[in-house]
């Protein structure tokens, strides 16, 4: 079976999470995580350059074959929901350029992917995400570890056949 590289996103403009996985349809096989940090205070034009420059070093380091990311769900701050949009936004173009093909996932099916449970808590998909890939502990910033989650569901998700 081919083993594919899955590049998970957890979108934010002052931390974004990211996960990269080898599977090959039975294993998750870590290779990297941890987050893209912008300084608040930083004028927001240049946030978003930031995070351009970090997630193309990303995406050139570890040419992933594809990336899942989370669905936005804003339902009170609406200027929060635009700023972490331009900032996926951004995430989501650096895939764009390459080719590399973009699924999103919500809250909901990354929790049902990874715990088997819709509602399950943030802590338990934390704990089984730590299990699933075989490390010591928990991944930090809570953001990797949710980026790491979002992989780990895209990839209990994919059909093989479209590989």
């Amino acid at each position: 079976m081919k083993n594919i590289r899955i590049l998970g996103i957890d979108p934010g403009y002052a931390i974004v999470g990211f996960g990269v996985v080898d599977y090959d349809g039975r294993t998750f096989t870590p290779v990297e995580y941890g987050a893209v940090l912008t300084e608040a205070h930083t004028p927001f034009t240049k946030r978003l350059n930031d995070i351009h420059t970090d997630i193309e070093f990303i995406f050139d380091k570890f040419h992933p074959d594809c990336m899942a990311i989370e669905k936005l769900f804003f339902t009170t701050n609406q200027k929060t929901a635009i700023d972490v949009a331009q900032a996926r936004g951004i995430t989501v173009l650096s895939a764009a350029k390459r080719g590399v093909p973009v699924y999103e996932y919500t809250p909901l099916q990354v929790k049902s992917a990874v715990v088997g449970y819709g509602k399950a808590e943030k802590q338990q998909v934390m704990e089984m995400t730590k299990n699933l890939l075989g490390l010591a502990c928990i991944p930090r910033p809570d953001d990797a570890a949710d980026a790491l989650a979002i992989a780990i569901c895209h990839g209990h998700t994919i059909r093989w056949t479209e590989l």
